[in-house]
């Protein structure tokens, strides 16, 4: 092999164990008191890749009765994180969700709160085509998008949901799956009996019907993790057009354990000198190392926001300060 190969293979392997290398990470619990012992917090300041980087984590263990997920929304208008904290009575924390519209200030993922839906995957794109006829007709394609959810005894799981204002549930599957290209919006709904599968449109899915009973959900995407591993599915919910998985911003993510400890995750970024941010790619390496079996993304950029006690965490990345957001998790300590 030529020396200058062998350059080359040698920089390619440090570019590998550069991306591969594990941050460390510094407890902090002493600045956010008061919490519970199932409660930690944590900070790292090391670089990602090269880079800047400021990142927070939260590891709560929720198998202590006493702590509780909750969810809340705001109806038709937006709200700081701040001012959700102080209208449910200062819980122990308080992190934004989904991504919503600016004009409508709506929630454009599914959230259930208290067992009802609060609002919807509205991820059904209306495009022109062209039939075998020639003529033109619209059609529309439905996606099915990351939520987590948590049932009566605060166990996690990661989904894939479609979810709509004309449809009696929200629909969760354990398996990402392709856009649904239709005619039509979901209007028809049936559970073919002794399976878990149902019928949209006439088209067959396999639903994961615990969901059915789930008293809070939260919508955002993609997936990062399942399995323990890196798989951003992207592709299937068309989130990030093109190359934009691998552009560095502020980020918020969640996941859990296999012992059901919740990740809670915030990425500084946009802040020159100080932290890039990170990429999805190097979001979903940070949550598996953090030892989650499943991972998603959240609504980043100048959203990206967590508090513990109501102190902040990362520094916002909008120069007006934390972004009013239509949905936020809570951690409340009963």
């Amino acid at each position: 092999m030529k020396a200058s190969k062998l350059v080359l293979v040698a920089l390619c392997c440090l570019g590998c164990m550069a991306v591969q290398a594990q941050i460390q990470w510094k407890n902090i619990d002493s600045l956010y008191k008061p919490l519970p012992g199932t409660v930690q917090v944590f900070i790292t300041e090391d670089s990602l890749d090269g880079a800047p980087n400021r990142a927070f984590y939260v590891r709560v263990d929720l198998r202590h009765s006493r702590l509780m997920v909750n969810v809340d929304t705001s109806d038709k208008r937006r709200l700081t994180p701040k001012a959700f904290y102080d209208r449910n009575a200062q819980p122990l924390i308080v992190m934004n969700t989904t991504f919503f519209n600016y004009q409508t200030n709506q929630s454009i993922n599914p959230v259930v709160k208290n067992g009802k839906p609060v609002a919807y995957n509205l991820a059904n794109v209306r495009f022109k085509s062209v039939n075998s006829y020639g003529d033109s007709i619209y059609k529309y394609r439905h996606y099915a998008r990351a939520v987590i959810g948590f049932d009566k005894r605060n166990r996690a799981d990661i989904g894939w949901a479609f979810s709509d204002t004309s449809l009696p549930k929200m629909m969760v599957m354990q398996s990402p799956v392709k856009p649904l290209v239709d005619e039509k919006f979901f209007t028809s709904i049936a559970y073919e009996k002794g399976t878990s599968n149902a019928l949209v449109n006439g088209y067959l899915f396999p639903i994961d019907k615990r969901w059915l009973k789930y008293k809070t959900v939260i919508g955002g995407g993609p997936v990062l993790v399942q399995g323990g591993s890196i798989a951003i599915t992207n592709n299937e919910e068309s989130l990030f057009p093109g190359a934009a998985v691998k552009d560095k911003h502020p980020r918020t993510a969640i996941g859990y354990t296999p012992k059901n400890e919740l990740i809670l995750l915030v990425v500084e970024g946009r802040h020159k000198g100080v932290a890039d941010g990170a990429s999805l790619v190097q979001l979903a390496k940070m949550l598996m190392d953090l030892g989650c079996v499943e991972a998603m993304n959240f609504d980043g950029g100048g959203s990206s926001c967590l508090l513990i006690n109501g102190k902040e965490t990362i520094k916002v990345s909008d120069k007006e300060g934390q972004r009013p957001v239509p949905a936020v998790l809570l951690v409340e300590n009963r």
